[in-house]
């Protein structure tokens, strides 16, 4: 009898271990498909910006790929319009026409290539070297805008070397800097944490990062987030 009892009670004890699990994998299903209905937004602001009035500028880092890669492979462009772009050149001309603001283009004096096995290697070359790129273009009137945003694709899970001679360049000390990166899954890795020890005196919000893969389909996303942080 005793036996019998406390094959019973093992066994509801592992019938309950089984329901928790399945309910726990469940719910870590149901979290994967909310993350994937959420990839189109992709990563969020999280962050309640203090001030987003003012006007605006939309900086941007882009070099479009020129040889025949797919969007799948790294390709780092599209044809918008029967324009060639970068992806972040793409997601700064949107930012821009539905915010009226200005545009700029962070240009260095060297050009990088445009293969994407010679640009990656390139990308790679420059953060290992701890690189400070010479800047061809400059921002002359800063001081006319309270809030920029700053776009630039995600290079070896970093900002590439070139953000860095801008934020070197720069003081947005008071100002509201709004990032947003193309990336291949990588998101902004560590450059959030980045730009705000390189720029403690300004308000840095979290961000929008977008994948490289969903960028041709990323303007309504795009739009509902510039609503969201109260810029449109």
């Amino acid at each position: 009898m005793k036996k019998g009892i406390i094959t019973v009670s093992v066994l509801a004890v592992i019938a309950c271990t089984i329901t928790a699990y399945c309910r726990a994998a469940g719910n870590e299903i149901v979290s994967e498909n909310a993350n994937q209905v959420q990839s189109l937004s992709e990563q969020q602001v999280k962050s309640t910006p203090q001030s987003t009035k003012g006007k605006a500028l939309v900086v941007y880092f882009s070099v479009p790929e020129t040889d025949d890669v797919d969007a799948s492979s790294g390709a780092s462009r599209l044809v918008s319009n029967g324009k060639i772009m970068g992806n972040t050149q793409y997601i700064a001309s949107v930012i821009s026409e539905a915010t009226g603001s200005d545009l700029f283009e962070i240009k260095t004096v060297h050009s990088y290539p445009g293969s994407h096995k010679a640009l990656i290697d390139a990308a790679k070359a420059e953060i290992d070297n701890n690189a400070r790129p010479k800047l061809a273009t400059h921002i002359k009137n800063l001081n006319d805008y309270d809030v920029v945003f700053v776009g630039f694709p995600n290079w070896w899970y970093d900002m590439p070397m070139p953000l860095y001679s801008f934020f070197d360049e720069y003081d947005f000390g008071g100002k509201t800097v709004i990032p947003f990166c193309t990336h291949g899954g990588s998101r902004f890795s560590g450059a959030i944490k980045t730009i705000r020890e390189l720029e403690p005196k300004a308000s840095v919000l979290d961000g929008y990062a977008i994948s490289r893969d969903r960028v041709s389909e990323a303007k309504p996303n795009v739009l509902n987030w510039l609503k969201r942080i109260g810029i449109m």
